[in-house]
């Protein structure tokens, strides 16, 4: 089945996704960082069963093919993302829809399965954290400057947005999720894990340099009858790393 790109207009501006699939369960894929449905889920568009599933990946506002506007980072974007893609989803006439979050996507998908429980099917996330601990700062303040990240992970994302964006935007980033660490409890989402009635599977790779486990046990942990991955060779893209194997957990778990 081929993938189609199209932007639809979600409140007051013009979001971009990618749709594949003819199947009756409507899955929305949610990029990290920086993220957009063509970077970060290559392998899941490709391979994941296009019988049983609808797959969209969605770049949010700011990111990918939805500029304009250009991404900024107020206190609450990521609820602003999560009712983006609720929206999103229902403006594409699907009345209920399974989330796969990933990195900043997981913490997206996390609100928006709290908040909109009716609309959420089934919720899988990888990569992602409820707070921001000042060892989490340590980490990021790692990655602010992208001319020191991986030609491989840099090379696609200087493509598609241009170095000077890019590297402002990443800046932008740092200091944008840093700020929840000044809070007392570092906490972006805490507070709703208890509110998550679908079931949820998290996944976690053990070798990831950027989220700690502690962040996924302590999700499993709020989140009544979740169910914990660990991947002892996963590292932060797991799903781009061990595809196949990824693809395979989350399709049985959807099915």
């Amino acid at each position: 089945t081929s993938i189609t790109s199209a932007k639809v207009q979600v409140n007051g501006v013009q979001l971009h996704y990618q749709q594949t699939g003819e199947g009756s369960h409507a899955v929305l894929l949610l990029p990290g960082m920086l993220g957009s449905g063509q970077t970060d889920f290559g392998p899941q568009l490709k391979s994941m069963n296009k019988q049983l599933f609808t797959i969209v990946a969605w770049d949010p506002r700011g990111y990918g093919q939805s500029i304009p506007p250009s991404r900024d980072f107020p206190p609450d974007f990521f609820e602003r993302d999560a009712k983006d893609a609720v929206d999103l989803m229902q403006a594409l006439k699907f009345k209920k829809f399974s989330l796969l979050g990933w990195s900043d996507g997981g913490i997206t998908a996390l609100i928006a399965a709290a908040k909109y429980p009716t609309l959420i099917h089934k919720l899988v996330v990888w990569g992602a954290n409820a707070s921001v601990t000042q060892e989490d700062v340590r980490i990021y303040n790692g990655i602010r400057d992208v001319s020191k990240w991986s030609e491989k992970v840099k090379k696609p994302l200087e493509e598609m947005y241009g170095h000077k964006y890019f590297a402002k935007t990443c800046e932008a980033w740092v200091d944008g999720i840093s700020r929840f660490a000044e809070k007392s409890d570092g906490n972006i989402c805490q507070q709703l894990l208890p509110d998550i009635k679908c079931p949820t599977f998290i996944i976690h790779g053990e070798k990831d340099p950027l989220v700690p486990q502690a962040h996924a046990e302590y999700i499993h942990k709020h989140i009544k009858g979740s169910r914990l991955l660990l991947m002892p060779e996963g590292k932060h893209n797991l799903h781009l790393r061990f595809a196949e194997d990824f693809n395979r957990q989350v399709e049985d778990f959807l099915r």
